[in-house]
């Protein structure tokens, strides 16, 4: 079915806009969870052991397990994503209606790298520490994507 060119537009929009605040939600460093050449291991998906949870879940439930009220700023066919501030930290959270979406996304961000807490269908971007905090609170796999283009040097 063709699409209004509008529709297409503010999708991929969205898109680019959650693309875009990679650099400033994404850290280096941390655990290595690729496969010795680069890519990252897929995930397991695990049980959240303090919340009692499996996910998939919604924007909204994942920021109440991490201790946040989330502003939602993308809604897409795609995906949904929240910002939660907190006084320790500033993180991301996605959302995809099907696996292979929440794939795709991954795939897209390892160009600039960084530590993501990843479930079935959800992604938390932000500070390794923050993610460790949470990852026994909503479960997943800490996983580090391989960034492309010059790092700085120690």
């Amino acid at each position: 079915m063709f699409q209004q060119p509008t529709a297409r537009l503010v999708r991929g929009a969205a898109l680019a806009g959650s693309l875009a605040l990679f650099p400033l939600t994404a850290a280096c460093g941390g655990g290595d969870d690729t496969d010795g050449k680069g890519a990252s291991k897929p995930p397991t998906v695990t049980a959240a052991p303090e919340a009692g949870v499996v996910a998939p879940a919604k924007v909204e439930v994942i920021a109440g397990l991490t201790g946040c009220t989330a502003r939602i700023r993308i809604e897409a066919d795609e995906l949904r994503q929240g910002v939660c501030h907190t006084a320790e930290s500033d993180y991301l959270i996605t959302t995809f209606p099907e696996e292979r979406h929440k794939e795709s996304w991954l795939e897209a961000a390892s160009v600039y790298g960084g530590q993501y807490l990843v479930g079935s269908r959800w992604v938390v971007g932000g500070q390794p520490e923050a993610l460790a905090r949470f990852r026994p609170r909503l479960g997943g796999t800490i996983r580090q994507l391989v960034g492309t283009g010059p790092t700085a040097a120690p």
